[in-house]
């Protein structure tokens, strides 16, 4: 089976679960349809790179190390369960992260805590509908993290083996718990990067960039397909080793995106990280090479919501003519670079690592 049909497949089991709890949502109350309708169009969209990366781990650890066998009808149950789980993680997660940066899109559409605030809105209820929205978000966010549960542990009942089942809980229950405290430290880089030794900046923004994002984003997918077949330490290890250099390249690229993409591609107004004041490696880069009276100027315009056009290509230009942008693309490449030299090693199936190798670069050269 190659992605695009585990990625149907996916597509298929999702919107599936999701059309079986409508019914349980409208029981409850009829005003609550918008829960199921923004998830059905959160997650109608998006590139379903987690559960490509779970598959693939999957696959890495096949039976005698060949990569060849294919998942009989349980297993590929349990799998589609535990990649389309994956995917209703990450929804949740960009649901909580929108709200905390204050962000108006999400893949092209006004983002969760927005639509319920044009709710409040159109209905003219009473109160502040900013508050409303926010609110009404975090609990879509919560509701999707507990249907993400669900789905894992409808998957997991399918292991091999008790210590296979405790090795996939463990990698999730990792996965979870790193991510929320990275969303923690990314949220704190934004507001107390002013008192922080400016020596420490570049490996602050790379921290909140492997707990934020590169972990769950490539590594802990890996990590859980693995575990789910009972893969070995070593295999495990070096789905690590290889995994965390990715993810770390990946969002790079995102930052790099956050900047500098087009919005028809990312979805997302061009520059939004910087009216979102992110503290990215990007941006600690490009502090760093600033006289301070330039810095003040830059650290100023630095998370103003209402930066305009011009101030956006402001900014733009000071990261090319700084070089960031240029070490930021060259820490992408040695990155990748490393990652696939841990592949080459990799105790683990030739197909996988052949996949596994082009999925990467098609990851970290993406324009959206």
């Amino acid at each position: 089976m190659e992605s695009p049909r585990l990625v149907n497949l996916v597509d298929a089991r999702i919107t599936e679960f999701l059309a079986s709890r409508d019914s349980i949502v409208v029981r409850i109350a009829p005003e609550l349809r918008p829960f199921a309708q923004f998830s059905r169009d959160l997650l109608s969209g998006g590139k379903r790179f987690r559960a490509q990366f779970c598959y693939w781990g999957w696959r890495a650890v096949s039976p005698a190390n060949t990569a060849t066998a294919v998942p009989g009808e349980a297993e590929l149950d349990a799998l589609v369960d535990l990649c389309a789980g994956l995917e209703l993680f990450h929804a949740a997660a960009l649901v909580h992260d929108d709200i905390i940066d204050n962000s108006d899109t999400r893949r092209g559409m006004p983002a969760a805590h927005r639509r319920f605030e044009s709710l409040h809105h159109e209905e003219n209820w009473r109160g502040p509908a900013r508050s409303f929205g926010e609110g009404s978000a975090i609990l879509l966010g919560d509701l999707l993290l507990a249907w993400s549960d669900e789905l894992i542990s409808r998957a997991v009942l399918h292991a091999p083996s008790v210590q296979t089942l405790s090795a996939t809980r463990e990698a999730v229950d990792v996965m979870r718990t790193e991510v929320t405290l990275g969303q923690y430290l990314d949220l704190l880089e934004e507001r107390a990067w002013a008192t922080v030794d400016p020596a420490r900046s570049l490996e602050r923004a790379e921290r909140v960039i492997v707990y934020k994002s590169a972990k769950y984003s490539v590594e802990a997918p890996l990590v859980i397909g693995a575990s789910l077949r009972g893969a070995s330490a070593l295999q495990l290890d070096a789905l690590r080793r290889f995994g965390l250099p990715l993810g770390i390249a990946f969002q790079l690229r995102d930052d790099v995106l956050g900047v500098f993409g087009d919005a028809e591609r990312t979805g997302k107004p061009s520059g939004d990280d910087l009216r979102e004041g992110k503290r990215t490696v990007l941006v600690s880069l490009t502090r760093a090479k600033l006289d301070p009276s330039a810095r003040r100027l830059f650290d100023e315009l630095i998370g103003d919501p209402d930066l305009d056009d011009r101030q956006i290509r402001m900014l733009q230009q000071t990261m090319r003519d700084t070089g960031a942008l240029s070490t930021v693309e060259s820490m992408i490449a040695e990155r990748v670079q490393d990652a696939l030299a841990e592949l080459e090693r990799a105790p683990i199936g030739d197909t996988a690592c052949a996949e596994l190798a082009s999925f990467a670069r098609r990851i970290t050269q993406r324009e959206n």
